[in-house]
């Protein structure tokens, strides 16, 4: 696995992977109130892949679970893939998260009872079809695991874990796939093969990558970062380096500590 870092092909206005207009998220009410996110507008072109970074309480796992359809916001719509989520019930929810959508989360979330090859098509099972072995052996072999297929998750690394994770995001193809800290629990030599097999899926299969992380070198992988600060996109970088990335979160994070102690 190489780990290119070419820019992904962008598309023309109006084929949007992810679009979110006027989203905000509000818990509670009056002045207990907690705004996590204030009126995000975005759109992520498909075959991109993009970080949201921000400091702590900044909103960006909100922003993740609002985008994903994994939370409802309190205002403003979401669309990915061009279809609209804002309002929809939660069992076509459900099923458009299954066929639609990936997921890569820190803790890999793989049931240990089943195989590899097993973990990687439930996807495809809970969505009540038949899975394609030839699909999940392809996806297998593209995070080079084609021969722990059935191995169980107990037997395999932290790493190659995330690979099965990763496969199994990619097995029905979706229209976006969201990563929240998919690096958190791995060394930095792990962590780089990883970012590598997200690259490469933007770059070979034109996946869509929205990622949320803390680290600006797995952000460096992106073709932009976007940064949060308080619910609110404040500004972003087009393929930054680590040093950039790190130097505009000391920014944010002196301005947020400002303010706080003009308050």
């Amino acid at each position: 696995m190489t780990s290119d870092r070419k820019k992904s092909p962008m598309s023309t206005p109006g084929e949007w992977a992810v679009e979110l207009h006027g989203v905000t998220r509000r818990y509670g009410r009056g002045r207990t109130a907690v705004h996590a996110l204030r009126g995000i507008d975005l759109t992520l072109p498909p075959g991109t892949f993009t970080a949201v970074m921000g400091p702590s309480g900044s909103g960006k796992s909100t922003f993740l679970q609002c985008a994903a359809g994994l939370d409802r916001p309190t205002a403003g719509t979401v669309r990915l893939g061009g279809t609209e989520i804002t309002g929809m019930k939660e069992n076509k929810l459900t099923a458009l998260r299954r066929t639609r959508l990936g997921f890569v989360f820190q803790a890999f979330n793989l049931l240990p009872s089943l195989t590899v090859e097993q973990n990687v098509a439930l996807p495809t099972r809970l969505a009540g079809h038949r899975p394609d072995r030839r699909r999940t052996a392809e996806v297998l072999a593209q995070v080079g695991l084609a021969d722990k297929a059935r191995r169980r998750p107990g037997q395999l690394s932290g790493g190659q874990q995330q690979r099965v994770a990763i496969a199994r995001a990619l097995v029905t193809r979706p229209d976006v796939v969201f990563a929240d800290e998919p690096t958190g629990a791995l060394d930095t030599t792990t962590a780089a093969e990883i970012l590598a097999l997200l690259r490469h899926a933007v770059d070979t299969e034109r996946a869509t990558v929205v990622m949320v992380t803390h680290d600006p070198t797995a952000a460096s992988w992106a073709d932009r970062v976007l940064f949060l600060a308080d619910g609110e996109l404040t500004t972003h970088l087009d393929r930054p380096t680590p040093d950039q990335i790190a130097t505009r979160m000391q920014t944010l994070a002196a301005h947020r500590a400002d303010v706080k102690a003009a308050a």
